[in-house]
């Protein structure tokens, strides 16, 4: 089998080989990293690579291979972390000049999660200055390389649609697992608010931030989150971090499988399909939902009320978190900042208290009105497009797409940041191309810790496609 081939294995597979003794971690993390030094100087998906720690640590995992010792799925599995996480003795910047050269002693929560599984932990991929994406790196869309990669999680997006990682971790305050995920054809789960610990990750809003799981398909997506999902371990000191849930972690991978039938899925057409998202989007969302009928799912027509106060509302606490944080950093290094992520957090400094105690409120109101209507109908999942419209060349970012008198980037908030003003987990699924063959993908919003049955929808849609198959002519 050839490097490449190797490099386009699941999870899943990868992991029955290295237990069938067919093929060895250090083999996969060579074959990650050649093929990194081939499409990564075009991609830019990674800040930086950890070369000789990701093949020590997978040395280590095929020893224990060799000696029976299963740590889990991730076991010799080659994975690239966001570099917004901590990763201690190695460099974490989150995509800004004002810490670069910053080497953290010790591991964000979800790192030392990887790492304790016996993952191979490749590189850092790129992130949006401090995850804001008010700038532009320059990591391009595994598609089409003169083209937007999404944002914030950028380079674990096109590191997975390029077949540099077999899995990577993301984060998202208001989308920022998705957009890559739809753009670049993969799959990207924001969880549960508090289900993943964001201990050791560069804030943005302690109330809107999440840790996600992002890989090819929906079982690896699942068998990720089981790994890195709940609360660190206790420190030397006894200290426990409470970051995330600290209950039992589901065996999210059991949900998999068989049809849809009892499933109840509602499409918001007011909210999401709205008359400005793109044609070649709302058709293969339309047929994605059909064959999710197909399989079994009662499609329900909905309407949710004020899904439009979310916008507003999410922003006003995300702008006053950010702030907030980086205040000190605006001050002493305000210079060091690119001009929009600046210009952002100045802008957040305005935000007075009245407002952002008036947004925690309006909130409550949106998170009411999803549950009510979850209630009202039933609901294991609401259906929508992930994002209105497809990739679009990097230039192209600050001009109105949508017909709608907002930028693109603005639209892409309109179709995520529910998921994080709410706190439930939403679930970005590849269900075709645009007559550019650009990716289009389909987001499936579900209760307060209904990752199961997302997954389970996600995985049965995977069973009847075979989208997620398809990769970029790198």
């Amino acid at each position: 089998m050839g490097m490449t081939d190797l490099c386009w294995k699941t999870v899943a597979e990868a992991g029955a080989m290295l237990r069938n003794r067919e093929v060895t971690s250090v083999e996969l993390t060579e074959a990650t990293l050649a093929r990194i030094g081939t499409t990564d100087p075009v991609l830019h998906a990674y800040a930086s690579l950890m070369t000789d720690s990701a093949l020590e640590a997978a040395r280590a995992a095929d020893r224990d291979f060799a000696a029976g010792v299963d740590r889990g799925p991730l076991q010799g599995i080659p994975v690239g972390v966001k570099d917004l996480l901590r990763t201690a003795g190695h460099p974490t910047s989150a995509g800004s000049r004002v810490i670069e050269g910053y080497v953290p002693d010790d591991d964000a929560v979800v790192v030392a999660k990887l790492r304790a599984g016996g993952a191979v932990i490749v590189g850092k991929t790129v992130t949006h200055e401090f995850a804001y994406g008010q700038d532009k790196p320059p990591t391009r869309n595994a598609w089409a390389t003169d083209c937007y990669p999404g944002g914030s999680s950028a380079g674990s997006g096109v590191a997975l649609a390029a077949g540099t990682a077999y899995a990577a971790i993301g984060t998202d305050t208001g989308g920022s697992v998705r957009a890559p995920a739809a753009v670049n054809g993969i799959v990207g789960l924001k969880p549960t608010h508090g289900r993943t610990s964001t201990r050791g990750v560069f804030p943005m809003s302690p109330t809107l931030d999440t840790v996600g799981p992002m890989a090819r398909t929906v079982r690896d997506v699942a068998l990720l989150l089981g790994v890195i999902a709940g609360p660190g371990l206790p420190d030397r000191d006894g200290y426990t971090d409470q970051g995330a849930i600290a209950e039992p972690v589901p065996d999210y991978a059991a949900a998999l499988g068989g049809d849809l039938t009892g499933v109840r899925i509602g499409v918001e057409r007011d909210y999401f399909f709205y008359p400005s998202v793109a044609q070649d989007v709302r058709t293969r969302v339309d047929d994605a939902i059909r064959t999710l009928a197909d399989r079994g799912a009662t499609i329900v027509e909905v309407t949710v009320a004020n899904l439009d106060l979310a916008v507003p509302a999410g922003m006003a606490v995300l702008l006053g978190d950010t702030s907030e944080w980086h205040q000190r950093y605006l001050r002493e290094r305000g210079d060091l900042y690119t001009p929009g992520v600046r210009a952002m957090l100045e802008l957040g400094e305005l935000v007075l208290a009245t407002a952002y105690v008036r947004a925690q409120k309006v909130r409550r109101v949106v998170q009411r009105s999803y549950r009510a209507a979850f209630e009202a109908y039933q609901l294991d999942a609401l259906a929508a497009p992930t994002l209105p419209v497809t990739t679009m060349p990097v230039e192209q970012l600050d001009v109105d797409l949508t017909d709608s008198g907002e930028a693109a980037t603005s639209s892409f908030i309109h179709h995520n940041f529910l998921a994080n003003v709410v706190g439930v987990p939403s679930l970005s699924v590849p269900v075709g191309f645009d007559r550019d063959t650009k990716p289009v993908g389909m987001q499936l919003y579900g209760r307060p810790f209904g990752e199961p049955e997302l997954f389970r929808i996600g995985h049965a849609y995977q069973e009847a496609t075979d989208w997620h198959e398809h990769h970029p002519a790198l």
